[in-house]
């Protein structure tokens, strides 16, 4: 009895959820229309609505089971950048310049290829006397 109860609870969860995706659809074309039909409204005026209204679209996304799902795993990835070692300064200076050096070293070398190349086939070609 009570896995069947459990079941029937989920599809309506999955329903009412889809219900909320089709709520937050409808006001996303909504706010869009209405930014367009009020394009008279001085810019700041409707960016500042809009960011209201995006943060409650955002808190509405956050009701469903993929808006917890996206918390969630926000959450475990602050958690997880907070375990990340950072390089001093001196090593992103020093890995720095080394990236810049071998960036420069290729750029020599591959237009010392370049030019072999050009003398190479400007010769078989006879364009060079």
């Amino acid at each position: 009895m009570k896995g069947k109860n459990n079941g029937s609870n989920i599809e309506q969860q999955s329903q009412f959820d889809s219900a909320k995706w089709a709520l937050i659809a409808v006001l996303v074309v909504a706010g869009l229309v209405l930014n367009f039909y009020y394009s008279q409204v001085p810019w700041a005026i409707r960016a500042a609505v809009g960011i209201v209204y995006l943060i409650a679209l955002i808190g509405l996304t956050m009701l469903t089971a993929k808006g917890q799902q996206a918390w969630a795993f926000i959450k475990s990835a602050r958690g997880e950048l907070r375990k990340v070692v950072w390089p001093t300064r001196q090593e992103t200076l020093q890995t720095t310049l080394l990236v810049v050096a071998m960036v420069f070293v290729t750029a020599i070398v591959l237009w010392g290829l370049d030019a072999f190349f050009f003398w190479a086939v400007s010769l078989v070609m006879g364009q060079r006397g």
